[in-house]
């Protein structure tokens, strides 16, 4: 009978373990997230920069072009001199791969959003979702501290593209 009541009893108190607790067991921390999210703000208001300052900025010796789309829409096309790694793809080996391991090497980043064409591949996301966001939150939690954002809206026209026939 014992074995039955705490069989019974087995799912009722499985609900009753904290939301942050279940989160911790299966390594994922919302809360850690929104910490996170918050702590970087203000940081990342004061990293967006003009179009020009960005690619002379990124055109510099050792700073890196890193475009976070995935792999399909890199290969569609990109800004010349853009390294990709899929936002889907970051760990921190991969992070440490593509980047190197100097967490001060300056880092440039930019997405669909940033383009006014909405069109193929660079097709515009909802403004809130824009990948700009979550990279440079992802990024700054990896340790890399100079992370910066273009800030502007431009045409493809306005930058040098590479496609894949390119």
């Amino acid at each position: 009978m014992h074995k039955f009541v705490i069989l019974l009893a087995a799912p009722a108190l499985a609900l009753a373990v904290p939301a942050q607790a279940q989160e911790s067991a299966s390594q994922i921390d919302y809360p850690g997230f929104t910490q996170l999210t918050a702590e970087v703000a203000n940081l990342r208001s004061e990293r967006l920069l003009d179009a020009a300052s960005f690619f002379t900025a990124a055109r510099t010796q050792g700073a890196l072009l890193l475009d976070t789309r995935s792999a399909a829409a890199f290969e569609a096309g990109h800004i010349k001199g853009a390294v990709n790694l899929p936002f889907s793809d970051f760990t921190d080996a991969k992070l440490r791969e593509v980047i190197g391991e100097d967490l001060d090497r300056p880092i440039y980043i930019y997405c669909n959003n940033n383009f006014r064409d909405n069109i193929m591949p660079v097709v515009t996301k909802r403004a809130p979702l824009a990948l700009n966001i979550p990279t440079f939150i992802n990024l700054v939690g990896y340790g890399y501290a100079n992370v910066w954002e273009l800030g502007d809206v431009l045409s493809l026209s306005d930058v040098e593209w590479v496609a894949a026939a390119d």
